[in-house]
């Protein structure tokens, strides 16, 4: 069974969750911001090995820690899609705008598209792409737990900005429509800040897509 720990990291509060395959206690980080150390603390605690780093996108509140951690443990970072590469170019600049430590520098091992599939130990999660908050952002599906990681595309009750460069409302209402909603009402979402939430809660309630 896939099982997961969700932290609040970096002054932004971004959840990062760690995932991981009971048969084989194999991990993967989400959106590992920074605050590095609490991360590695964790996995411990939790008795499991980090394989990976899995991306939603590459805003420095979500990838900010991704190169060091990576580096650090000799572990590939998975995505986002390649619509992100100019955010990634930028983590300098993002990390100096936004009051971070400087970004380790990196380039994902494997970028993500839509359909594709990602892995850790026995358990598979599915892919989406979501632009809209950034063009490259994508979403990890795990239908097996009906459980949803969506970064920054929706909260409980409100939906991602896109006021950012390379931002589109449209898009967002569109990826949060045709992507997340098919996914299932009952389906629990883990976003990039805040509580988790139902789709179907948000689907009757968000005042941004509620009704849709």
């Amino acid at each position: 069974m896939l099982h997961y720990r969700t932290l609040p990291v970096t002054p932004f509060q971004q959840n990062c969750s760690i995932v991981w395959c009971d048969a084989t206690h194999e991990a993967a980080f989400i959106d590992p911001g920074g605050d590095i150390e609490q991360l590695l603390a964790e996995v411990r605690r939790l008795g499991v090995k980090p394989t990976q780093i899995w991306l939603t996108h590459a805003h420095i509140d979500h990838a900010g820690g991704a190169g060091e951690l990576a580096q650090y443990l000799g572990i590939p970072i998975v995505g986002p899609h390649p619509g992100d590469q100019f955010w990634i170019d930028g983590l300098a600049q993002q990390s100096t705008a936004f009051g971070f430590a400087p970004a380790v520098p990196f380039t994902p091992t494997r970028w993500l598209h839509d359909g594709d599939s990602v892995q850790v130990g026995q358990e598979t999660l599915q892919v989406r792409h979501t632009p809209g908050h950034t063009p490259g952002h994508v979403v990890f599906h795990a239908p097996q737990i009906e459980r949803a990681f969506v970064g920054d595309v929706l909260f409980a009750g409100s939906i991602g900005r896109t006021d950012f460069p390379g931002g589109n409302h449209q898009q967002l209402i569109d990826s949060i429509i045709q992507r997340l909603w098919p996914m299932g009402d009952q389906t629990v979402f883990i976003p990039g800040h805040g509580p988790e939430s139902t789709f179907g809660r948000e689907r009757r309630s968000n005042p941004f897509v509620g009704g849709t």
